[in-house]
């Protein structure tokens, strides 16, 4: 999460500017005037301008000594203290930060940025209850700042602090709050897709206007070959790139030319090597601007432009605005609207987006024939886990749920509660998101007349070692109405039945979507009540158990919904058909 306000200018309106000097001489120009007048009122200025043209000169411990010089002139000089704190964090001294910040005796409207860099700087600490008071402490003052929403709204769905709304913001209607709430959450939030569209409608309208101009022709290009470009920031040991690799591999040479437009810190892993080494081209576009980068994939006479973010960290929507390539389509990074009308297409399936929803979408839904995820079939399966190893009772039915805390909501939290009580030797078994989340997930389980030890939380770890895990469990409960995606394909590949409830919206009906692909629907509920009894029918029933297990087995998967092979020329197909 970047700054919320970061104040980095001097204070004209108390001592003017040195226009036009270069760093050293207006350090030297401010250090003259300190000495020449050392009764001026004027001083507490003077430092903090100082400060500000060291710290630009990459100076900061001077800069930190100079703005500790304005505070002691002037202490209630905010931007002082919002500065001062933003050094002694970069410096790795974020407790100092917060003990600056949260110290600091300010009028309402100074207090905002002090307020705001407490809850970012909380936030990167994992601290979602401090970040939550922060923030809202901070609506409270002034509602009226959309960012601040968005982060306070998510952090309440990643501390599972319900009821998510924290009984509402004054001066905030309850349909602002949904629509000022981002993206990424809207999909945690509803799986009305109308609703999901309206909320990245706003956020677009906020953080991304249009460019000046098309870059691509009309008309498109003639190319002996389709030149497709994959655009995204995930490049790397991330989720997008582990189901991403297969299919960059597997594109048929004679017939595409595979570009990688690639904004994605180098984390040196072998699966950022492999996926760099799957381009004919491989271009770096991080340092670029957004046009440069747009005008970059211009002038590579791009095809088809395939975005992989869509409305997640590290976007290039931007770039995407310049209409760079004449056919612009969205995938699997962001599993719902992404409303700007450069985008001609967004890829899925049928079942994810059935054509009773596919007019509340844009871009435009382009169905493959068959599953919409990429899988990579290429990685051997990893050794067993054992439960012991694990901390599991090998007695115990467990029931597995490893997706992020963000996605569970009231409402399936307490069916995951009717299912244990339904199961007396069931066991939730979790991943170890967060201790603001993990507390208040056992103070419900509490409130439910669940033992808080019934429910486990399983540390991160590596990616095999996670799929082994996977392996130790009876079923994977899904959540709703962000379903698991990644985490689904995982469970179905190490042979993990899945219960999910399917809903209107893409998200809600990704497992769904892989369980057909699998032959098991038996899994797929539509009510919260089917989804009870389809649990609850697992841990009762052994040999529908052991069914599901079979359909399963012996790598089942992996020719199925798994096959990277099958799925490469389905998408082949699909970019053939939209090419101009």
């Amino acid at each position: 999460m970047a700054p919320l306000d970061t104040t980095g200018e001097p204070l004209e309106i108390l001592l003017p500017r040195i226009e036009g000097a270069a760093p050293a001489a207006a350090i030297a120009a401010y250090n003259a005037w300190l000495a020449e007048n050392p009764s001026s009122p004027q001083r507490f200025a003077a430092w903090f301008n100082l400060g500000v043209v060291l710290a630009q000169s990459g100076d900061r411990a001077a800069a930190m000594i100079a703005y500790r010089q304005a505070l002691s002139l002037k202490p209630d000089l905010h931007q002082a203290q919002v500065n001062l704190g933003l050094a002694l964090e970069a410096e790795g001294r974020a407790d100092e930060a917060l003990a600056l910040w949260s110290g600091a005796l300010q009028p309402n409207e100074a207090r905002l940025p002090l307020l705001n860099h407490q809850g970012r700087l909380l936030e990167t600490r994992k601290d979602y209850a401090g970040a939550e008071r922060a923030l809202r402490a901070s609506l409270l003052i002034d509602p009226r700042q959309p960012d601040v929403v968005q982060h306070w709204s998510h952090l309440r769905q990643k501390g599972c602090m319900w009821p998510l709304d924290g009984g509402g913001i004054p001066g905030l209607t309850p349909d602002a709050l949904a629509l000022l709430g981002g993206p990424l959450g809207a999909l945690a939030l509803t799986d009305d897709p109308a609703l999901q569209r309206r909320i990245a409608t706003a956020w677009i309208d906020r953080k991304v206007p249009a460019a000046p101009e098309r870059l691509a022709p009309v008309q498109g290009y003639r190319h002996a070959r389709i030149r497709v470009g994959y655009l995204s920031s995930d490049f790397c040991r991330h989720a997008m790139g582990f189901l991403i690799a297969g299919l960059l591999e597997r594109h048929d040479r004679s017939r595409f030319d595979i570009y990688g437009y690639c904004s994605t810190d180098e984390d040196r892993s072998d699966l950022r090597r492999r996926i760099v080494s799957a381009f004919d081209h491989h271009v770096p576009i991080g340092h670029l601007s957004d046009e440069a980068a747009a005008r970059r994939i211009r002038a590579d006479e791009i095809d088809v432009l395939v975005d992989l973010n869509g409305l997640t960290r590290g976007a290039r929507l931007a770039a995407l605005r310049w209409k760079p390539a004449p056919v612009q389509a969205t995938y699997l990074g962001y599993v719902g609207p992404v409303p700007i009308p450069e985008l001609d297409w967004m890829i899925c399936d049928s079942v994810v987006v059935p054509a009773d929803q596919a007019d509340h979408y844009a871009p435009r839904p382009l169905p493959l024939d068959g599953l919409y995820q990429a899988n990579d079939d290429s990685a051997p399966p990893p050794a067993p886990a054992s439960r012991t190893d694990e901390g599991l009772p090998d007695d115990a039915f467990v029931l597995a749920c490893f997706n992020n805390f963000y996605k569970i909501t009231p409402d399936v939290f307490a069916a995951w509660m009717r299912i244990l009580h339904g199961l007396p030797k069931a066991l939730l078994w979790m991943t170890d998101d967060n201790a603001t989340g993990i507390a208040n997930l056992r103070a419900a389980a509490q409130a439910a007349g669940i033992a808080p030890d019934r429910i486990l939380f399983a540390s991160r770890c590596d990616p095999q070692r996670y799929l082994a895990r996977l392996g130790c469990a009876d079923v994977f409960l899904d959540t709703f109405p962000y379903n698991a995606g990644t985490v689904a394909s995982d469970a179905l590949r190490m042979g993990l039945p899945i219960v999910t409830l399917a809903g209107r919206s893409f998200a809600s009906r990704m497992a769904a979507s892989l369980l057909t692909a699998a032959g098991l629907t038996e899994g797929v509920a539509t009510t919260l009540d089917d989804y009870v009894a389809a649990a609850l029918r697992y841990g009762r029933d052994p040999a529908a158990l052991s069914a599901a297990r079979a359909a399963l087995s012996g790598g089942a998967w992996l020719r199925s919904g798994g096959n990277a092979e099958a799925f490469t020329r389905r998408m082949e197909a699909a970019l053939s058909a939209i090419r101009l």
